[in-house]
Formats: structure tokens, sequence, C-alpha cells
């Protein structure tokens, strides 16, 4: 019936008693399109009553509320002054448009609105859908989206929520100045509402990716800016500039809240740079400073405390509802937030020590303050499996690699022992780690050689540093037990020890924590057998006391350590061998007393002696070659004082191993070298003899001294290879190799003695350390077995006739006493070198004496 009324009522006009005028039409705003989501109807006219009289009444002052709701058609400019924006964006209001207003919102006409019509016919609905939503979308929208592109941020962010400020304040001011008032006890309400439609109206038109990335800068910059000056606990008070940018932020972030846009989403973005800004700190304050005692931790809590967690409490308070609470209550920060917040910076410095952990481990002990801070982060098993997985991951990358040399490796695992020692005294870290470089040093052939030499290594003497282990060196001087064998090997608990504690519980199943945790205890159970590493030890304290004239307190500490570990049993061989030499001082003593060898004229050459138990000892070189008689004369003279020294016990000279000092009296110098006994024999083969001719230096071809000294090529080239770095002597000629003695230095002499002089006498040395080594390589032991069973091979095809391969080895297993110890592949490699100098011959499968 009122649909009825009112159609009717709009073709016929009123009665014309009715004094009452005809209203002006209701502006007309058109709609947006927006409006249509709202689910509403553009009506013009509200409903009417029954009487005419009314409904002219009604258009009358709808038409007055419209009209003054209505805005201008032009964007809402900022950069205008105060006045000029309340002059043409603020109407005053009229009483003529205070009685409409009231009346249209009455609670008479408000209550036969809601009766009648639908919730679109509200004058607050159409001033929202047909005004602002019209305005916003047509005039300010457009502005926005234009400020948020221009970059450059942090301006055009401060100029967007000065906009969106604007526009919602204008937006807002007709409901919170002459209708609030009217509604009375729920204008607040309804004012909320608008405000609430109208926030959901900016975060679904502005485009979010822009807001976010602007947002994110935004945070990053002013972050930046603001706690710069605040990265030392110590910081004076802060400048005038910063604590100006503190309060525009904060300013700012009121504002962008007040419209509707620092809501879950600003939030989270600035939680994330947060966390950006602390790691940022972290790492630039505290990257490389690993000073011991440290106090980095203690510092990151208070800067968090003092300044990272004022700084976010004073962002969040701004970015919350400032009805809610009272500043005070925003700005109150409860103790386990900063707590919380610590921790977080303690695990900021935890990622950052152990990205730096390799170069922490190589530094060390320098840098025992970056464990320090690493204690404080290793406290839960996801901490303590990152660093486990992450610093294995760096050294299978930088250290396990054939690039880099044991010793280095060595150096750098006896490091990692040290400073996980310290970060997890319970060893579980270690044991982590450790067992994958374990695993790469047992594959490397000589480990056991550069940890033995490192236990032998004399850290104060530079002549023997080299490549020497002098980390074990130092730590051996300063360790003074090695615990027994049964050190935790079988597993079984000691029930008298009252620091028992049990297993970690983040320990892995193959975790064993050895009561011996030091690095020589460590190094020395690399290996799986103990055989292993006693051999290797037997080896190179051979080459020490053959080298060595006095002084052997190292290797009697060393070997007394040892023992203690592996018992007495297993390094007899090497006591013995300590004993031969420590007795040899008192035989060569007795000798020379007894054959008077001190009472030659003083230019007479002197021989002393190291007499050894040839059973105890390892294999030695025994090359033979010419020595000359003075020095066989008194080899003679002390074998037979030895012999009545020792009875039934006979003399063997190994002329290989020995060392000579040799004086050379030429033309215009001077020589005096320590050598090698082969090349003594070499350079006294350049005496002249009664066929020389005393007016020209003495000459002798290769051919000659090797056929006069009785020697091997490799000797022989070593000798004439260093006398020639020495410029004592000079080939002369290449075909055949002739080399003449240097009586006197040239010019061009002088002039090669501090150029190539220096190549060459290195390169001599180099071969002759190759060539030095008394005691036989495995390799070297082997091919001289296999010298012995050639006989039997040789033997064996002379009868027989050609054989194959697996025929010759099935031969000599039965033949040889004790059995052959070779297998197929190590006979075929000898037998190719035995084809290739020309001693067999090889048809097909079988091999035949060359005839």
């Amino acid at each position: 019936m009122a649909l009825h009324d009112r159609i009717f009522a709009s073709v016929f006009p009123p009665p014309s008693e009715v004094d009452v005028p005809t209203p002006a039409a209701t502006p007309v705003l058109g709609s947006s399109g927006f409006g249509e989501s709202f689910g509403s109807q553009h009506l013009s006219q509200p409903p009417v009553e029954n009487s005419a009289a009314e409904q002219i009444k009604w258009d009358r002052a709808w038409h007055t509320a419209t009209s003054y709701l209505s805005l201008p058609s032009e964007p809402i400019n900022a950069d205008q002054d105060e006045n000029t924006l309340r002059d043409k964006w603020i109407k005053p209001v009229s009483p003529e448009t205070q009685r409409a207003l009231a009346y249209i919102l009455s609670e008479d006409s408000r209550g036969r609105l809601i009766r009648k019509t639908s919730d679109s016919d509200d004058l607050l609905r159409w001033y929202f859908e047909d005004v602002v939503l019209e305005h916003y979308m047509q005039y300010a929208l457009p502005g926005l989206i234009k400020i948020l592109g221009k970059g450059e941020i942090p301006e055009p962010l401060f100029e967007l929520g000065r906009e969106l400020f604007l526009i919602q304040l204008i937006y807002l001011q007709p409901l919170k100045e002459p209708i609030a008032p009217i509604l009375g006890d729920t204008g607040t309400a309804e004012s909320q509402r608008f405000e609430a439609e109208l926030h959901g109206l900016f975060t679904r038109t502005l485009p979010q990716s822009l807001v976010s990335e602007n947002l994110a800068t935004f945070f990053r910059q002013q972050c930046s800016l603001i706690l710069r000056d605040t990265n030392s606990p110590e910081t004076p008070n802060k400048t005038n500039s910063g604590q100006g940018v503190r309060q525009r932020t904060l300013q700012f972030m009121r504002n962008l809240q007040s419209v509707g846009l620092g809501g879950y989403q600003a939030q989270r973005i600035f939680a994330e740079i947060m966390s950006e800004t602390l790691t940022s700190h972290v790492k630039s304050t505290y990257a490389g400073q690993w000073s011991s005692p440290s106090v980095v931790v203690e510092q990151i809590h208070h800067w968090v405390e003092n300044s990272f967690s004022r700084f976010v409490v004073e962002m969040l308070a701004s970015m919350r509802d400032q009805s809610a609470a009272t500043a005070d209550e925003l700005a109150k920060v409860t103790h386990s937030e900063v707590e919380r917040w610590q921790d977080m910076g303690v695990n900021k410095l935890g990622t950052l020590r152990t990205d730096e952990l390799f170069n922490v481990i190589v530094d060390w002990e320098d840098s025992r303050g970056a464990i320090e801070d690493l204690k404080r982060y290793v406290t839960v098993p996801g901490s303590r499996t990152y660093l486990t997985s992450t610093f294995s991951s760096v050294v299978a990358h930088r250290l396990l690699q054939p690039g880099a040399s044991t010793t280095e490796i060595l150096q750098v695992y006896i490091s990692i022992i040290r400073a996980f020692t310290v970060l997890d005294p319970k060893g579980v870290l270690l044991d982590r780690v450790a067992r994958p470089i374990r695993r790469y040093l047992r594959e490397r052939d000589d480990t056991v050689t550069i940890v033995v030499g490192g236990l032998l290594a004399d850290p104060e003497d530079s002549a023997s540093t080299g490549d020497a282990l002098l980390e074990l060196a130092v730590e051996m001087s300063k360790n003074n037990s090695l615990k027994g064998e049964d050190d935790a090997e079988d597993g079984e608990l000691d029930f008298e020890d009252m620091n028992w504690m049990p297993d970690p519980v983040d320990a892995g199943p193959e975790y064993k924590k050895s009561k011996n945790s030091d690095v020589i205890g460590s190094l020395i159970s690399l290996f799986d057998s103990k055989d292993i590493f006693v051999k290797e030890f037997q080896n190179v304290l051979g080459e020490r006391l053959l080298k060595k004239e006095y002084d052997f307190d190292r290797e009697i500490r060393v070997l007394e350590l040892l023992k203690i570990r592996f018992g007495e049993s297993a390094l007899q061989a090497c006591e013995v061998m300590l004993r031969d030499i420590l007795d040899s001082r008192r035989v060569d003593t007795f000798i020379y007393k007894d054959q008077q060898l001190n009472l030659d004229d003083e230019t007479s050459p002197e021989l002393h002696t190291r007499i050894l138990s040839h059973l105890f000892w390892p294999s030695l070189h025994s090359e033979t070659f010419f020595i000359p008689p003075e020095i066989t004369s008194l080899q003679s003279r002390y074998s037979t004082g030895f012999e009545s020294l020792k009875q039934s016990r006979k003399l063997t000279w190994l002329h290989a191993l020995g060392q000579a000092t040799v004086k050379l009296d030429l033309e215009d110098r001077t020589v005096s070298e320590e050598v090698q006994t082969w090349q003594a024999s070499v350079i006294y083969a350049f005496q002249p003899t009664q066929v020389d001719d005393p007016s020209v230096p003495v000459t002798r071809t290769f051919e000659e001294l090797l056929r006069s000294l009785e020697m091997t090529d490799s000797l022989l080239h070593n000798a004439l290879t260093f006398w020639i770095g020495k410029l004592v002597l000079k080939q002369t000629s290449t075909t055949p190799p002739a080399y003449t003695v240097l009586e006197t230095l040239s010019d061009e002499d002088a002039a090669r003695e501090g150029t190539t002089s220096a190549a060459i006498a290195a390169a001599a040395e180099t071969a002759t350390a190759a060539a030095a080594p008394a005691v036989l390589s495995e390799h070297e032991v082997a091919q001289e077995k296999m010298e012995v069973y050639w006989q039997y091979v040789v033997g064996m095809l002379t009868n027989g006739g050609a054989m194959p391969l697996q025929q010759i080895v099935m031969m000599l297993k039965l033949t040889v006493p004790g059995g052959f110890p070779f297998g197929s592949e190590e006979l075929k490699s000898f037998l190719e070198g035995e084809v290739r100098e020309g001693k067999l011959d090889f048809a097909g499968v079988t091999y035949r004496i060359k005839h």
C-alpha cells in the first residue's frame, strides 16, 4: 500500500487546501557501480505516510539533508591551507539543515522507515554509497595510486598518509558534527560503523602489493635511521635530527592506523623488517669480533632492552587503537617480551658465529671469544643440529679436498678438537663433526707419517719445521700423560668413577666419549690398529736417531708416553733402537781408546759409528759404492776393536746411511760442507791422480765415475747435481757427459753464484732429501723382497720354459720357504718391469727368459 500511495501521489498532486510548497528535486549524484556491492537501491524519495502533507514535508527535508551532504565534484587537495580546505569542504549547518536532519533522523521517522522500507533508504547509507563512494572512486583513488607509484620512500608514504587522513576527516565530518548529536546514544555506533566501512574501502581499493612494498621500504629506512646511533649502549644522547625522524615516523604510523592501514598487514611487515634489522645490527656490529672474554651477548641484551624493544613498543602502540588504552599502557612492555627479543638477538648471533665457525677454527685460539658466544647459542637440540650440519658441510667443501695437504687438514682438525672441547665439554658436537674428518684422514697414506713426525718435531728448531705438524709438538710439550689402552674401549662402566655422568640426550647411537679427549689421544686413535701407528713410529724414530748427534730427550719422552698407552711390549723394538744409539757413544769411546784412533795426524779423517741391533731396526738402505782407502782403513781398525769388545759379533757396514764433513781446498777458496757419504765419495773421485795433467782442472766423465765408484745412477746424479749447485763442479760436455772441477771462479761463475747457483743448490738439496732417508719405504722393502723371489722365477723359467702368470704364482707359493707373500697383480707389475729392462719376453700370456 505504501508503494501504491507513492505512485499515486507522484501522478496526482495533493489537494489544494494543503498549503505546503512543492520540494525541489533531490540532487542527482548518479551511481558509481560500487554501491551494488552493498546491495543497495538508490531511491531519490523516501517512503511517505498516507497523508500527502507528510509526504511533502518528508520530500522537503530529504532534499535539504542530501544537499548538505553532497560533495564538490573535484579532488581533495591536501596542499591547500586549512582555511581554504574548511571553506570548500566543510559546510556550515543552517537551522533549516539542522531541522531537516533532525526530522529525517528522528526516532519516529526512522521507525517508520525501518518498518516500511529496506535499509537502502537510510540517509547514512545513501551518503556512503551515492556520495562518499562515488567521490572517492572518481576523484580520490586515482591520486592515491599515483602517490604510491612515485617511489623515493619515505616522502610518498608521508604524502599518502596526509591525503588519506584528510579524506577521512572530510568524509566523516558530517557524521561527527551535525548528525552524531541528533542520533544521541546511537550516534557513536553509527559513526564507528561508517568509519569501519570507510577503512574497508581504503583497504580494498588501494593496490596491496604497492602498499606492502612501500611499507617494507619505509620501515627498513626508518629503522636504520632511528636505530643507527644506538648500536652501542654507551651512545650519547640522540641527535635532534634522529629524534625528529623518530617522532615523524610514529606520527605517520598513527595516521596510518587512523585510516585503517595499520592493522595486521602493516604489523606483519614491520615484524619482518625488525627481524631483518636485528640480523643486520648483529652482523655489522659483531662480525669478526672474536676477542676473549666475550661481552657480545651482554651488549646485545643491553641494546635490545634499551633501543630495539622501546622502538618496537612505540611502533606497535602507534598501530593499535589509541582509544583502547592510555599512552602509558600502550608503551608498557613485559619482561618476558624483552627476554624473547633478547633470545632472538642471541640466535642471530649464533647464526652469524656458525657461518664464521670455519674461520674461527683456523684462527684459534685468537678467536676464543666466538666459541664463548656459541656456548650461549647451542643450548637446545635444534641449534646444536644446525651448527654441526652447517659446519660439516663447510668443512667438506673447504677442507676435505685433494688440494689440501694432510698437514693442513690435521692442523685444522687439532684446532677443531680444542675449540669444540671448549664449546661442548661433553664431546657430542665434536663427535658429530669429527667423524667425516677422521674417515677422510684414514684414507690418506701420509697421515700416520705426519702424526708421528709431529710428535717428534721440535717446535724451537727452525730447521726441523717444514711441513711438520708443530701444533702436535706443542701439545706434546705440555701434555704429561696419555691414558692406557683400556681408555673406555670396552664400553664398560667404571663403577669407581665418582664423576660419572650419563651420555647426553642428543648423543647419537655411535657416540662414545673417551676419557682421553686431548689432541694427542684423538690423533693416535685415528688408526684402527695400533700396529700401524707403532710401525710408522719405529720408522720415523729410526730416521731421527740416525741423523741426530745428541740430545734425544724428546724421543725418550715421547716413547715413554706411548708406552703408557700401547704397553711396553708393543714398543720393545723402539726401546732397543734408542738403547743402541745411547750405547753406541760408550762403545765408540772405548774403541777409540783401544785402537788409538785419535792419535793419528790431525789431517787424517775421523770415523764415528752407530752400532745397530739389526733384528730390531726397520729395513734400512744398504747400497754399496766405492769408499776412499783412508776410510776403509779406519773401518777395518774399528771392526777389530769392536770384535775384541763384543766377541762372536761382527760389524756390517751400511755405507749409504752415513754423513761426512768434507773440506775442499781449491785455488781461490775453501769449501766445507756436511754431505751424504755417496756425495763425499763422488767428490773424492775428482782428486788428481798421477795420470792427470796438473796444469788443467780434473775432469771425469759420467761413465768413468759410474765404473770407478760402482754406484747406482740415481746416487751419482744426485751427487753431481749437489756439487754443481755448490759451484765445485761444472758440466763441460753433454756427449758424453763430462764434469770438471772449478778451481777458480770466473766472472761468469761469480755472477751465477747469486742466481742459478741458488736454484741448482735448492734442486740438489731436494734430490738429497729424497735419496737420504735411511729407513726403506714399504714399496722399497717390497722391491727388495721381490728381487729375492726373482731368482726363483729365473730358475723356474730356465728349467721349465715359458709359463703363464698364474702358474708362476702357484709354483712360487709351493717352493718359497714360508710361502709367497704377494698376489698376482704385484708379481705382474714386477715382471712387466723386467720385460721393460729386457730380462724377460712376454708372448701372449706367457713369460720366458730372454736370451
